[in-house]
């Protein structure tokens, strides 16, 4: 039998997933900064993805972390909204959520600054937090 949502589902779960969403958004602002230093003009638009060999490394990587963004956002916008609908609660769960766009932003900005390491190590705990949000929900169904 379904489950109805729970009466107080925790918000931070919503806003983490608002700002998640914006830092798709904001990882433009590198890549839009680089296609100005490539010459970008108008006619560019029949075919954006042709302009990136004009693009200079650090513009290239803004791409490169700019689709990486859709990526991760693809698997974290799921696991937020089960623990969101499930009814998650705890203080870990939500600073986890809340931690991946924080995360995700510092990973853009080591990409374009080509700083690897760095790069890995904010990747590697956005993964984290977003499958203690998929265990956490998962936990949550099935003790509903």
């Amino acid at each position: 039998m379904p489950q109805a949502m729970p009466d107080h589902p925790d918000p931070l779960f919503a806003w983490a997933l608002l700002l998640a969403a914006a830092v798709v958004v904001a990882s433009l602002v590198p890549l839009g900064a680089a296609r100005s230093q490539a010459d970008f003009k108008l006619t560019d638009l029949a075919a954006p993805r042709a302009m990136f060999e004009r693009l200079p490394a650090w513009g290239k990587r803004a791409n490169w972390a700019h689709q990486n963004s859709f990526e991760a956002f693809t698997l974290f916008a799921p696991a937020c909204l089960l623990a969101l609908v499930s009814g998650v609660q705890g203080t870990l769960p939500g600073a986890l959520a809340l931690a991946w766009p924080a995360l995700r932003l510092a990973y853009i900005a080591a990409y374009v600054a080509n700083q690897p390491a760095l790069r890995s190590l904010c990747w590697a705990g956005a993964i984290v937090c977003t499958g203690v949000l998929y265990v956490e929900g998962l936990r949550a169904v099935l003790a509903g």
